[in-house]
């Protein structure tokens, strides 16, 4: 990210887990609370304009069926925070960002060394996969996506978390990482990542600005 666009790199969450462990649900909720800005994976490419060098790229990738590069993945992530920064959406002056969904793998990672200061990794962690199963399933006939419910479309996301996600705990690994019990109410996931948030000194510091 260009130096006129930051002084400094984002103060950053991620939320890491398994298909159906709740990173989604934990993200949406943190980014309701004032001083957090969450950003799913997911937005980035919604948000995206086609008519832009960057977004033709997207199409190129995308309409020949390949997945992007990690490289291309960041520059439309970054590009996309900027903008959220530039409208205001976004104030890393007194926002902590929350990601989920990227970095999707460890070379993601390395690429937005440069633009982000991950504080902590909140591991949703949840072993029994028939639970986690379940949730996906429920989840895709609730939202109409019923190939997302086949069995087959389930292990394959599964083995590809486990084989390209799940590797960046090691990545970050030492104080950074929080393990969480993802089989617990999602309430007590977000009581657990919010205690863990409030013992940061970078945190207390910012809180003592309100005072």
């Amino acid at each position: 990210m260009s130096d006129d666009k930051k002084t400094a790199r984002f103060r950053t969450f991620l939320i890491l887990g398994a298909p159906g462990s709740g990173k989604g649900t934990q993200g949406k909720v943190l980014g309701s609370i004032p001083r957090f800005h969450h950003l799913a994976c997911g937005d980035v490419f919604r948000s995206l304009d086609t008519r832009t060098t960057l977004g033709q790229k997207f199409v190129e990738y995308s309409s020949r069926g390949e997945l992007v590069p990690d490289d291309v993945t960041v520059q439309l992530w970054r590009a996309n925070i900027i903008q959220r920064v530039d409208s205001h959406q976004f104030k890393p002056e007194i926002d902590f960002l929350v990601l989920d969904g990227i970095p999707r793998n460890v070379e993601q990672a390395k690429y937005m060394e440069e633009d982000i200061e991950v504080l902590k990794v909140f591991h949703l962690s949840c072993p029994d996969r028939t639970e986690l199963a379940r949730r996906l399933r429920k989840r895709a006939l609730k939202d109409n996506r019923f190939d997302d419910a086949n069995e087959s479309v389930i292990q394959n996301r599964f083995a590809t978390y486990e084989a390209e996600t799940k590797p960046i705990l090691d990545h970050y690994a030492g104080e950074r990482i929080v393990d969480i019990d993802a089989s617990q109410s999602p309430a007590k996931v977000l009581y657990d990542i919010l205690g863990s948030v409030m013992t940061l000194e970078v945190w207390r510091e910012q809180e003592k600005l309100r005072i």
